[in-house]
């Protein structure tokens, strides 16, 4: 037993904390950068109290499966939700003669503060039952566009479970699956769950075999795009026939636990409740990322929504523009410099053009050397390079006789700040070819 249980330990910090996982391409003259606030490596030994709820603040589970703190915990390098059969029924008065009934312990934990816009992205191995494994957002909503109505937001970037069986849900076992629902309430008191087209990602691996990224980009009010494994995203507009721009709230994130509505997907046997191999959900990590200038030093973001969830009461969002800063160095990015060649020119007049991206995980220094066809420096520029994952632009000052030399050749680099020339982190380089004012031909 000892040689069973020491292995199973190794093989959970084996694949918690792996993989370090970026967001998209940013747009040209932006960067991503960390938002603390939706992101954690899980590496403690409890739940941090200053992000997290351990329980769903305003919804006790679906029946039969109820949210217990108990069931949440951080052990391992991950966040781990465990399901399991409930010794004794708890029973809740609904009133009005109703009662929910709840066999089923599963667990919920929810960020304290409310996310608007960009990305987030989490790495994650579903339990091997069919209680979910999640990663979404709701909350926002309030009154609707007529004063009579309301709405309420729902961004699911992943639902799955870690099993088939002979049910309709079956599907939810595979590969990756994303939802927006805009639940509305007319004026009559009628309610609707208007959804977008579901996006989906096919896998033939089970969700529970190993760990995958899920990932979604909030654009606007109006789209998002998802990404399985980093892999080419996947599109989809938001629900719009009510609003036009309908996801125009901050969100809550949640990663969840639950049972889903019978018979669309079983229920977990007792069995499999009580087999620890397979009645747990593992999250790695959870990152969320913010876009901001390419030469903000400050991280401020302008376009943030960003609400407090005070108490665990939902819909007492407070806007706050304050700088989103890291309250520490999280080293989730593979630090690189990288030319897009096909977006650099040269011209006579002696402007060098060089779009790169870059990734830090805290300020270095971008360092350009034009060299000559000899290897000799013709010119140089350090540019600050403040944390995050950017993609820029910058015009390079050379002169009219440097730009007329032939065999020209550009190397960047990473460095730390203040630095000598051997203490890079990453390289790239590309030869530059003359152009003519009139005939700017991008680099090959």
């Amino acid at each position: 037993m000892f040689i069973k249980t020491s292995f199973a330990f190794l093989l959970v910090l084996s694949v918690c904390n792996l993989l370090h996982a970026d967001p998209p391409v940013p747009p040209v003259g932006k960067r991503w950068v960390l938002n603390p606030d939706f992101s954690d490596e899980f590496n403690g030994t409890q739940l941090d109290s200053t992000k997290w709820l351990d329980h769903h603040p305003t919804w006790k589970g679906r029946v039969p499966g109820l949210f217990l703190p108990s069931q949440v915990s951080v052990k391992d390098g991950c966040l781990q939700i465990e399901g399991k059969k409930l010794e004794k029924d708890i029973v809740i008065d609904k009133g009005n003669g109703k009662k929910d009934v709840f066999t089923i312990a599963g667990g919920a934990v929810v960020s304290k503060q409310a996310a608007y816009r960009g990305y987030y992205e989490c790495r994650l191995k579903a339990a091997k039952t069919t209680m979910s494994t999640t990663f979404w957002f709701s909350g926002g909503g309030g009154e609707g566009p007529h004063g009579c109505d309301s709405y309420g937001l729902e961004w699911d970037i992943q639902e799955c479970i870690g099993r088939n069986g002979d049910f309709d849900g079956s599907y939810f076992a595979n590969g990756m699956h994303s939802n927006s629902h805009y639940w509305y309430t007319d004026c009559d008191g009628e309610k609707f769950d208007h959804r977008a087209e579901q996006v989906k990602f096919e896998d033939p691996e089970l969700a529970s075999e190993d760990f995958h990224v899920y990932g979604g980009w909030w654009r606007d009010e109006t789209k998002a795009s998802y990404y399985y494994d980093n892999g080419e995203p996947k599109h989809q507009i938001f629900y719009n026939e009510i609003s036009e721009k309908p996801f125009d709230r901050p969100l809550y994130m949640r990663l969840v636990s639950e049972t889903y509505p019978f018979p669309w997907i079983e229920l977990p046997s007792d069995e499999e409740l009580a087999d620890p191999t397979k009645n747990i959900a593992y999250y790695d990590w959870v990152r969320g990322y913010k876009l901001v200038d390419v030469e903000d030093p400050n991280h401020i973001d302008m376009d943030t929504k960003r609400g407090t969830q005070e108490g665990g009461v939902r819909g007492t969002v407070s806007e706050d523009k304050a700088p989103v800063k890291p309250r520490s160095v999280v080293k989730v990015f593979d630090e690189k410099i990288t030319f897009n060649t096909d977006d650099c020119e040269l011209s006579a007049s002696g402007t060098l053009k060089i779009a790169f991206t870059y990734k830090a995980n805290e300020e270095r220094e971008d360092v350009l050397e034009l060299h000559d066809s000899n290897g000799g420096i013709v010119a140089d520029a350090t540019i600050a390079a403040y944390a995050g994952y950017a993609n820029r632009v910058f015009d390079f000052a050379i002169g009219k006789d440097v730009a007329s030399k032939s065999g020209l050749k550009l190397t960047g680099s990473i460095r730390p700040i203040n630095s000598d020339r051997s203490d890079h982190l990453s390289t790239d380089s590309l030869d530059v070819d003359r152009a003519s004012p009139s005939d700017p031909r991008p680099q090959k």
